[in-house]
Parts: C-alpha cells; sequence; structure tokens
C-alpha cells in the first residue's frame, strides 16, 4: 500500500504557501515542508528563530487563518492524520492470531477516549469498581465480619492467653490490651486493612490488563493540564488509591520534575490510600449526604489546590506521550498473579509498620509521651468540632494512613463518633500528613525541602480547612 501522508486541504494548502515562503537556506537540515508543519504547530524553537524574517508575520497569518477555518486544534488534526496512516500501514501488514482474544473494532476505544463517553465510562468504573467492589463490598461486609471475628473470638482469647503466661503487666500491654501488636497492629492489618487492599488490587489488576488505564491517561490529558499535569500522571495518582508510598515511588517517571512535585503535593494531601478510602467509603456509605460532601470537597481540594500549584510551580507543561495496547478481556490468571505480587509487596511493607506503630504508641503511653502528644490535640480536635477522643486516631494517622482510618472506624462502632462529626473527621483525615513510610520515599525523591514544604503545608492545610467545614456544615444545618 502507499504510505504516502496527505493532510485535510486547509493544512495542505497552508504548507503549500509556507513552502513559498522559506529561504533556501532553511533547507540545510530538514525539508521545507517538515519546516511548514513544524510552523503549523506553532513549534517554539523555530518559531523564535524565524521571528525577525520578513515573511514570519504573513507566516502567522497563515497559521491563523487556517487554525480558523479548522473545527480541531492544526496539532491534533495532523496527530491525527499520522495516527490513521500508522493504523492502516499496522493492520495491512500484520496477523493477528485467532487465539488472542482482542477488540479489533475502532469504536470501542473511542467510547473509552471520548469525552462524551468515556467520562460515563468513568462514573461507572467508579462506582462499581472503587464504590461498591472496595468501598462498600471490601471495607464494608468483610471489615464488619472479619472485624467481628477479631473482636468476639480472638483478642478475648489473646488477651486470656497473655495475661496467663505473662506476669508483668508492662509486657501484657505491649502484645495485648488495647494498644497490643496482637490486639491492636495485627488486628487493624489483617481484620481492616487485607480485605480493603485486596479488593483494590483486583479491581486496579483488571482495569490494567484490559488495557483500559493508558486511555483513562488519554481521556484525562486535557482535565490535567489544567493543573499542571499530563494524563500520564493519572497512573500514579490511581496507585495512591492503593499505597501513597508506592505511588511516590512511580512519580519518578514523570517527565519532568515540575510535574513530580504536583503530582507528590496532591498525593500526599487528597489521595486517600485504599484502606483509608474503604474504611471512610465503608463508614459514610449508609447516609449518601455525608458521602457527597466528603466526596465533593475532595475533588474540589484536588482541582482547586492543583491549579495553583500548575500556577506557581516553575517549569514548563508537559507533553503528553503513552503506548496504547490494545484493548482486550481481561485473563484471571493474569488477575490473580498480579494481585499476589502487590499484596505479597504491600504486607511486606506495612505489616512490619503496624507492628512497629503499636511498639511506639506502647512505648509512648510507657513513658507519657503519647498521653502528652495526644493532650495537645484535644484543643484542636474541639476546635474542628471532634470530640476529644479523636485526638488518638490522627496520631495513628502519622503512623500510617490506614491506622488512621481505623481508628475512625473504631470511634465509630463505640458510637463517640457521627453525623456531621463523622463528614469533618474523614475529610480532616484525608488531606492530613502523610505516613511515615510515604514522607520518607518523599525524602528520597522530592529532597528534605520540598517535603518539609509539602508536609507543613498540608498540615496547616487539613486543619484549617476541616474547621471551615465544620463552620460551613453548622450554618447550612444538614442532617446526617
Amino acid at each position: 500500500m502507499s504510505s504516502q501522508l496527505l493532510y485535510p486541504s486547509p493544512i495542505e494548502t497552508a504548507i503549500s504557501r509556507i513552502e513559498s515562503l522559506l529561504d533556501d537556506r532553511l533547507e540545510n537540515q530538514i525539508s521545507r515542508r517538515s519546516i511548514a508543519l513544524l510552523l503549523l504547530q506553532k513549534d517554539p524553537t523555530l518559531r523564535s528563530q524565524l521571528r525577525q524574517e520578513p515573511y514570519f508575520p504573513e507566516i502567522e497569518r497563515i497559521v491563523s487563518e487556517t487554525q480558523a477555518g479548522m473545527s480541531e486544534s492544526l496539532t491534533f488534526a495532523i496527530a491525527e492524520s499520522r495516527h490513521q496512516l500508522a493504523m492502516a500501514i499496522e493492520q495491512d501488514v500484520t496477523i493477528q492470531p485467532q487465539q488472542q482474544r482482542t477488540f479489533k473494532h475502532e469504536w470501542l476505544h473511542q467510547l473509552t477516549v471520548h469525552p462524551v463517553t468515556g467520562i460515563p465510562i468513568l462514573a461507572l468504573v467508579l462506582y462499581f469498581g472503587v464504590y461498591q467492589f472496595v468501598g462498600v463490598f471490601g471495607g464494608g461486609t468483610l471489615v464488619d465480619g472479619i472485624e467481628g471475628f477479631f473482636e468476639s473470638q480472638i483478642n478475648p482469647v489473646v488477651n486470656s492467653i497473655v495475661a496467663a503466661i505473662v506476669p508483668w503487666q508492662v509486657v501484657r500491654d505491649l502484645l495485648a490490651n488495647d494498644y497490643g501488636i496482637i490486639t491492636l497492629g495485627i488486628r487493624y492489618a489483617v481484620a481492616i486493612v487485607l480485605p480493603i487492599v485486596t479488593t483494590f488490587f483486583l479491581m486496579f489488576s483488571l482495569l490494567e490488563d484490559s488495557g483500559y488505564l493508558p486511555r483513562l491517561s488519554l481521556l484525562m490529558d486535557r482535565l490535567f493540564k489544567t493543573i499542571g499535569l499530563s494524563g500520564r500522571s493519572i497512573i500514579p495518582l490511581i496507585l495512591g488509591l492503593g499505597c501513597g508510598t508506592m505511588a511516590t515511588l512511580v512519580t519518578r517517571t514523570l517527565e519532568s520534575k515540575r510535574e513530580r512535585i504536583i503530582a507528590t503535593l496532591l498525593l500526599a494531601l487528597t489521595i486517600p490510600c485504599s484502606a483509608q478510602l474503604g474504611v471512610i467509603l465503608g463508614l459514610l456509605s449508609q447516609e449518601p449526604t455525608a458521602l457527597l460532601v466528603w466526596a465533593t470537597v475532595m475533588v474540589a481540594i484536588f482541582l482547586g489546590i492543583g491549579f495553583l500549584a500548575g500556577k506557581m510551580v516553575p517549569g514548563n507543561t508537559a507533553c503528553f506521550y503513552m503506548e496504547i495496547p490494545p484493548l482486550r478481556l481481561p485473563r484471571l490468571k493474569a488477575i490473580l498473579t498480579k494481585t499476589y505480587v502487590r499484596l505479597k509487596w504491600y504486607f511486606g511493607e506495612i505489616l512490619p509498620l503496624f507492628i512497629f506503630a503499636s511498639v511506639l504508641i506502647w512505648a509512648g503511653k510507657l513513658t507519657g509521651l503519647f498521653d502528652l502528644v495526644v493532650r495537645r490535640l484535644e484543643p484542636v480536635m474541639l476546635w474542628l468540632g471532634l470530640p476529644k477522643e479523636a485526638a488518638p486516631t490522627f496520631l495513628y494517622g502519622f503512623f500510617r494512613r490506614d491506622y488512621g482510618a481505623a481508628g475512625m472506624f473504631d470511634l465509630h462502632s463505640s458510637g463517640i463518633l457521627a453525623g456531621q462529626q463523622l463528614v469533618v473527621a474523614a475529610v480532616t483525615l484525608t488531606l492530613f500528613i502523610p505516613c511515615i513510610a510515604q514522607l520518607q520515599f518523599m525524602f528520597k525523591e522530592r529532597g528534605i525541602k520540598n517535603t518539609l514544604a509539602i508536609a507543613s503545608f498540608v498540615i496547616l492545610f487539613a486543619f484549617s480547612l476541616g474547621y471551615m467545614l465544620n463552620r460551613l456544615l453548622t450554618i447550612m444545618e444538614l442532617s446526617f
């Protein structure tokens, strides 16, 4: 087949007109046609070189006239023509094996990337994949069942055994009772975190294996450009819904330092990890108004802070290039393998941290430091309109975000946290400073200066917004 590339008629006409204006000396390295195409796409380097030429105003006029006659940008039209030719060549020279289950229909790809159809598809994925499967089933049904089993069967047995074989109360408190390694640390990890991260990684692996995630990147690219990011950033942000530590590490794949800083800030501030998200969705799902308030606030902050960061953080806007694999039916073996590998990595990291957090809490209570920090936080909790019993939850959240979410679950289960207070606590805890592990990776990836600046901003912003939200909900007299 012919591989000649012809662009839409208005662009071909503009190319010919620009070629007739160019000097022969410009053809030393690339052809006149290539120069004309770069000028139509407003290449900044070439424009700066030709700005002093007497024919440059005429070229600008041709570019403006051509753009006025096109329904889409010239850059998009040129790229689309190249894409169509590449697809035609690929289809002409490749043979598709019968056993490979791929979707060859271009219309299905277009449904996922076009805003009119792609956004409703994304809404369905978020509703059934994140809300129903991770939040309601993982964070609600599974957590309630396993947590109830721990509370009624395991913890009493552990407390009895430890009391019978350990004569020292200090050691008993380390292993069991309210803040013990087994009764608190392992219970949180197994009963609350495990069901949620398992359902999240299953959902994420399914989307990944189907080829949907790169198309989601393409769909979100235009929106993300307004907050200083490219569509590629959707991958670490979605991974942040699983584990902020892992997502912070993945930001190194982003194109520019500017984009990496903005993505790290949004991960630290607005993206809850899977356990935190699952607990919050499980707690708020019984009251649609509360869930709507939480989701609206988080989306507004994500877009607002991202927009301001995009304006304030120095650097050039990132370009977006990504290979789009074919859509295919997800393979069960691949989904289960990916989920197993991620769970193995996740629990290899977090279980020691949960145990370490329990030891720190035990040591803090033993020395009185824990109670001192909690007492300092209690006035802040009252300022936010929360009960003072919520103070330890925020201290837990510093050790692990999911640790703090599990503490909020306990407060709700005991009837201490409900209604408006639950909404304010959910928003503030979501925005609160990232856990120690994520801070460690932030130090490693972004440096001490950027990490301290981000952490300080996050703490101040979280508590300030929690106070304003509480006041606003009180004025509006919303019932939850």
